[in-house]
């Protein structure tokens, strides 16, 4: 079995690179320091791009997926993360505003 970061670990890492390379992050909501989901409110220049969380592959590896409402399409992204947040109360969530978000995190990772 190989070593994981934490889940706390992993959301500071995003949070100190994306600052670094001009960005900007922010924890909306702070979940489980230690195997908490993790999802990233992605944001390009203030405007949602997309909702992606890490999530295991069927090889065991992580990779971070699209998840809830293509499109902040009104209500539904809050409605999606509400739901999410009563199921889940170890979980996080993360505004990332940087360009592409997505390449971000996944390289960010070793994702890629």
């Amino acid at each position: 079995m190989s070593a994981r970061l934490t889940s706390r670990m992993l959301v500071g890492a995003l949070v100190r690179r994306a600052h670094a390379e001009g960005g900007h992050a922010m924890v909306l909501r702070h979940g489980d320091d230690g195997a908490g989901a993790v999802l990233l409110q992605c944001v390009e220049r203030g405007r949602f791009v997309a909702l992606i969380e890490r999530q295991l592959d069927h090889l065991g590896r992580y990779r971070w997926a699209r998840c809830g409402p293509a499109l902040d399409e009104g209500s539904a992204l809050g409605d999606y993360l509400d739901r999410r947040r009563a199921r889940d109360p170890d979980l996080w969530l993360v505004e990332l505003d940087i360009a592409e978000p997505e390449r971000f995190a996944a390289e960010m990772t070793g994702e890629t």
